[in-house]
């Protein structure tokens, strides 16, 4: 059976000096699910519109195969229709008409892409966000062959993005999506494309697999490449360290991963980084107290109480419209609170990534306007010129000199990036920060946040960085409370979904966040926790020994049996240690 639709040695430079694609050839096939990865400005939206077929390449050739249904949805969204109705389902059908097809029951239900408004809200005056949400329904509904969609991600909320994933791995239809969000890209796509310097490498499986094989590449390039290296081995040791959901199944080649990170250390030291925090900081960060905060006659939060601490690392979730960006405002103190007060600590140096890219100064140069704001800064525990830090995030040399007002909004978002890391803030906020970025600065983004000693509160859609550089999550449910989430982002869905949890508690109640707690019973809590420290280290000592004298043993079957029974009776104390660790640390 031939391929849904091939590229074969197509070519297209839009003028420039180097081809955007050069000679690249590849095909998508009946249940193809492919992610599409690379830098922003690399090609990754020139080629799904040269794979759809809207946009024509200079040379080369694609070939579809007869008949084939097809919908690409792009971040330029044409609606067509006046009504929400009219565009996702092609005309005004009625209610009993597309709720009696289990697709487009699910895609309205599942996207609700007229909002709070309903089918027959008119689509003038819809955002950006709103349009594209109703075209990706409209699409959804249809039965194609093949789904080409342009970061459909970029305006769902953690849920929406959940429901997606579902969906597309539910039918049978190919897929080949562009997105940065890397658990969607982890979950849904089983190939990856990395379009890089006009080629496209192709890889088997998805992001963890992708992530695997560069280090893998980069571990046998030249010199050059060590830095790429040590950034993808980190990630790696991430993703095989990280929670269990992400380890249930067997996506790499285990044996050859856990030699690639075998000196790969954890990606950041908590402890170390919460006492620098504290020196840094002292007691007090930011309080709120008994606090209200109202949007017209809706209460998003009501008389909360939430106290962040030296080095705590908050995520917040909730739907679209949950409040999430006006409690971070009201965090760090730019919006007011309408009852009770915000307290902050003298020594907080505070810098907020807003969604805003509008304080750029658009008429000066890349460097200029790093170096505006400072000329040297110190991140963690080592010191980059205002050049190299932009380098890290993806301004080489030669493009440092390039006018603000010529960046690609992926430029832009990355220079406000390296504007806010310059002022050399103590507290971040972070509010959607992955927008706009590729993968590779993302990286860059979470290797950078990894060391660095301060308190940081995020807001985003990205579950994946969420879960990467937050150690806790806190939700807004629609009731008021800003809730606490033990279980992170998976209780979370689970609450949404309406299933059971494990008992969740107000975050004005959490431990850490102010509770009640008696100070003799905060003090047995860190004596026991400092108790299990030591325990844990004389542990991992005697597990270090355990193995050499497995290893000296190899020829004995009797002595192997038995040092095996030692080892997995250090093992099982360990994990018990651990959970009474977590129980005791709280504090």
């Amino acid at each position: 059976m031939p391929n849904l639709v091939n590229l074969e040695s197509v070519s297209i430079g839009f003028g420039g000096p180097e081809p955007v694609l050069d000679g690249v050839s590849l095909g998508v096939d009946t249940g193809d699910r492919i992610g599409v990865v690379g830098r922003n400005g690399g090609g990754k939206s020139t080629l799904v519109k040269v794979l759809a077929g809207t946009l024509t390449p200079d040379g080369g050739r694609r070939s579809p195969v007869g008949g084939l249904q097809m919908a690409l949805v792009s971040q330029q969204t044409q609606l067509s229709g006046a009504t929400v109705r009219d565009a996702v389902l092609g005309g005004p059908v009625p209610d009993h008409e597309w709720a009696a097809d289990a697709r487009s029951r699910a895609v309205v239900e599942g996207l609700r892409p007229g909002g709070d408004r309903g089918l027959d809200a008119s689509v003038d005056g819809l955002s950006g966000g709103e349009r594209q949400r109703i075209a990706l329904c409209a699409a959804l509904v249809q039965d194609l062959d093949l789904l080409v969609l342009d970061e459909p991600t970029n305006h769902l909320d953690v849920e929406g993005i959940g429901w997606l994933a579902e969906h597309l791995l539910a039918r049978r239809t190919a897929l080949v999506v562009v997105t940065h969000d890397r658990w969607f890209l982890d979950t849904v796509a089983s190939r990856t494309w990395e379009v890089v310097d006009g080629h496209v490498e192709q890889y088997e499986g998805g992001y963890g697999d992708w992530i695997f094989a560069r280090a893998e590449r980069a571990r046998l390039s030249d010199a050059a490449e060590q830095r790429r290296q040590n950034l993808a081995r980190k990630e790696l040791a991430w993703l095989r360290r990280g929670p269990q959901a992400r380890t249930s199944k067997p996506k790499y080649r285990v044996e050859a991963a856990e030699a690639l990170i075998a000196d790969v250390p954890a990606p950041r030291d908590t402890v170390e980084l919460v006492t620098m925090a504290k020196h840094r900081l002292g007691r007090t960060v930011v309080e709120l107290e008994d606090a209200t905060l109202t949007v017209g006659d809706r209460t998003l939060v009501n008389r909360q109480t939430w106290r962040i601490g030296p080095g705590d690392r908050i995520g917040i979730v909730g739907i679209n419209g949950s409040g999430k960006t006006t409690l971070l405002r009201a965090v760090g103190g730019e919006r007011a609170l309408d009852g009770g007060q915000r307290i902050q600590g003298t020594t907080v140096r505070l810098a907020h990534l807003s969604q805003d890219l509008a304080d750029l100064p658009m008429h000066r140069r890349v460097l200029q306007a790093v170096e505006d704001i400072a000329e040297r800064v110190t991140i963690g525990r080592y010191e980059q010129t205002a050049s190299q830090l932009a380098e890290r995030f993806g301004f080489p040399a030669n493009r440092q000199w390039t006018p603000v007002s010529d960046l690609s909004g992926g430029e832009r978002r990355r220079l406000q990036l390296v504007r806010l890391l310059m002022t050399e803030p103590n507290v971040l906020l972070l509010d959607e920060p992955t927008n706009d970025l590729d993968v590779d600065t993302l990286q860059q983004l979470e290797d950078l946040l990894d060391g660095w000693p301060g308190t940081l509160v995020v807001v985003s859609h990205d579950r994946y960085l969420t879960e990467r550089v937050c150690d806790r999550a806190v939700a807004l449910f629609g009731d008021g409370k800003i809730t606490d989430l033990p279980g992170g982002i998976d209780e979370y869905l689970r609450r949404r979904a309406g299933q059971p949890a494990a008992p969740s508690i107000s975050a004005s109640s959490a431990p850490g966040n102010g509770a009640p707690r008696g100070e003799a019973e905060r003090r047995a809590a860190r004596k026991e926790a400092t108790r299990i420290e030591r325990r844990l280290e004389k542990i991992d000592s005697q597990e270090k020994k355990l193995h050499e004298k497995l290893a000296a043993a190899a020829t004995e079957p009797g002595r192997l049996q038995e040092l095996d029974a030692e080892l997995r009776a250090l093992v099982s104390e360990r994990e018990q240690l651990e959970e009474a660790w977590l129980e005791n640390a709280v504090d």
